[in-house]
């Protein structure tokens, strides 16, 4: 009787609960779990695509990224002139071509980045975007304690609204009710989902244990996470969400509109073009930022995680522009 009534549709929000549809949450088995990651290291010293470094950790298909298409292109950055406030940092262009990394194997909280990969799992399945969700008693907060304006029992938003809420202004209340009402299995089997996923794009040293990313122990490495944010820019969703500036919701039953901003400021900048970012920030994970942007006609990859104060990112992330804007001016006066 149970399982007959997870898999009832009706007209009304869904409010199903991880206990509704699925026995205690386990331990993650073993095999979602990250392998031991390799020693950390720093290169922002060394040269463009330094010796010694796998760029088919990044991809696996040389083609795919079109490696060492353009390599010569950016023979006039020097990634030792490059300083970076963030404990873990990574930059990586279109081709896949590796300019800048820092500790890019250390694992890491990385706090909210964890929602880019709740949204892709939401959108793999194919379920409805336009089933409402009920906020419950269930999506609260209870590790961190923090907040949200969507109140419990008087909020119902589309699915498609929650994931728009949960990567523009972050709103863990609406990552969890996604991971709670995906699949018939409620919250355990969307985690479950959510490694499977990271081992599908070789981040073989991720783990994922929550949807929100309130939990530090969801943990990736910056080099991990290039692979997220190339792979989340192909759902359009994500980027056109992650990429505009505001928007305004109507979730509760009196019709009182929320206007929402997105968390990341560089969105709202005129000398910024991004086009999929995501910012995360719990005590241990410090101030993350994950993003694609384009500058000087081509597309970035941009990690930074562990930094400290609020902008902290936002100053490596102008430090990285005016980098690259520099490299290319020398190339193209050659």
């Amino acid at each position: 009787m149970r399982r007959l009534l997870c898999v009832l549709l009706f007209s009304a929000p869904l409010v199903l609960t991880g206990g509704a549809c699925a026995g205690h949450q386990a331990h993650q088995d073993r095999s979602t779990q990250a392998t031991t990651p390799p020693k950390p290291y720093v290169n922002a010293s060394a040269p463009v695509n330094p010796s010694g470094y796998d760029w088919r950790n990044l991809s696996g298909d040389q083609d795919e990224w079109q490696i060492n298409k353009r390599s010569t292109v950016w023979s006039g950055l020097n990634p030792a002139a490059l300083n970076l406030n963030s404990t873990s940092a990574m930059i990586v262009d279109e081709y896949g071509n590796v300019l800048y990394a820092k500790n890019a194997r250390m694992v890491r909280p990385i706090a909210s980045i964890t929602k880019l990969m709740t949204a892709m799992v939401v959108l793999d399945t194919g379920v409805s975007l336009q089933t409402p969700i009920q906020i419950i008693e269930d999506d609260r907060d209870r590790l961190k304690n923090s907040r949200s304006r969507l109140r419990i029992q008087d909020t119902v938003l589309s699915r498609r609204e929650m994931i728009m809420v949960a990567l523009m202004s972050s709103d863990n209340r609406a990552a969890h009710a996604l991971g709670r009402t995906t699949f018939r299995g409620g919250t355990p089997e969307f985690i479950q989902a959510m490694n499977r996923k990271a081992r599908a794009l070789g981040m073989y040293n991720t783990r994922f244990v929550d949807a929100s990313g309130l939990d530090p122990r969801n943990q990736s490495t910056a080099e991990d996470l290039v692979k997220m944010v190339r792979a989340a820019s192909n759902y359009p969703l994500i980027r056109e969400t992650t990429s505009r500036s505001e928007m305004t919701l109507h979730p509760f039953s009196d019709g009182t509109a929320l206007q929402y901003r997105n968390t990341n400021p560089l969105v709202r900048s005129p000398e910024w073009t991004v086009e999929v970012s995501k910012t995360g920030f719990i005590n241990e994970a410090g101030r993350c930022l994950v993003m694609r942007a384009r500058i000087a006609n081509r597309s970035f990859y941009m990690v930074f995680l562990g930094s400290d104060g609020k902008l902290g990112t936002v100053g490596d992330s102008n430090r990285v522009r005016d980098w690259i804007l520099s490299g290319s001016r020398m190339t193209a006066a050659r």
